[in-house]
């Protein structure tokens, strides 16, 4: 008689569980905060339309004296070479 009764509160025990799991297993609050979303660095000044020629050359120099202190990788000074001389 007492394993009747302990399989009948089992099978009670068993059908809170179901009607609770929904409850208790619901979307978890987050854990981590979002990442900070910066803003993309605003392009250069274009140069002046008038001085041309001696415009990218002085840029071009300005950008060879920054590799060469390491300021900018090879890979960088590669990038903005062909940027000055598309533009």
């Amino acid at each position: 008689m007492s394993n009747r009764v302990s399989r009948r509160q089992a099978g009670r025990w068993a059908d809170q569980e179901q009607q609770a799991a929904p409850q208790q297993y619901a979307a978890p609050p987050p854990q981590y905060e979002a990442p900070p979303q910066y803003a993309a660095p605003e392009p250069a000044a274009a140069p002046p339309a008038g001085s041309g020629m001696d415009s990218k050359l002085a840029q071009l120099k300005e950008l060879g004296a920054l590799r060469e202190q390491g300021v900018l990788s090879d890979a960088e000074f590669e990038a903005q070479k062909a940027r000055i001389l598309a533009g």
